[in-house]
């Protein structure tokens, strides 16, 4: 058998035909596509609603109806025979933190609990602070008695 001589030209040659073949793939990579541009989201149409007749006569006023519950608008009132409450007979059972602000827990001598906030009356006083351990109330005048200001505290023992 003859044997086959391999000059090292033929190796050259072979091998970078190879790699030329290797490399063909349809020419230069494709270029990207351009960035799809964002379009700015339409602005929501406008609400629409829809207009009340108009019938030229004013509404009917509405009216309160407490159906068995006690009418907000009227002052706190103790017992039977309507005596107002007297923040003096209060006593201060607790203070909570609310929503921004402090609220007092007090409850009166027919054990009924208020929870109450700067600004709120109760019987003849008007909450004016609320502190930590205690509140403040502005007690309206009585007869001969000028107005004043009482301070509750919590007992030292809570």
């Amino acid at each position: 058998m003859r044997a086959i001589r391999r000059t090292p030209g033929l190796i050259v040659v072979t091998a970078a035909t190879a790699a030329l073949l290797a490399g063909c793939g349809g020419g230069a990579p494709p270029t990207p596509a351009p960035a799809a541009v964002a379009k700015a989201p339409a602005p929501p149409p406008p609400i629409v609603r829809p207009k009340e007749p108009d019938s030229g006569k004013p509404l009917p006023p509405i009216a309160y109806e407490p159906k068995g519950r006690r009418d907000p608008f009227t002052p706190i009132f103790l017992g039977k025979d309507n005596a107002a409450i007297s923040v003096s007979a209060v006593k201060l059972t607790g203070v909570v933190g609310g929503p921004g602000a402090l609220l007092a827990l007090v409850e009166a001598p027919d054990g009924i609990g208020y929870i109450l906030k700067p600004g709120d009356a109760l019987g003849d006083g008007r909450v004016t602070a609320i502190t930590p351990n205690s509140v403040t109330f502005a007690v309206q005048a009585r007869g001969s008695q000028s107005a004043s200001s009482l301070t509750l505290r919590l007992p030292e023992n809570q």
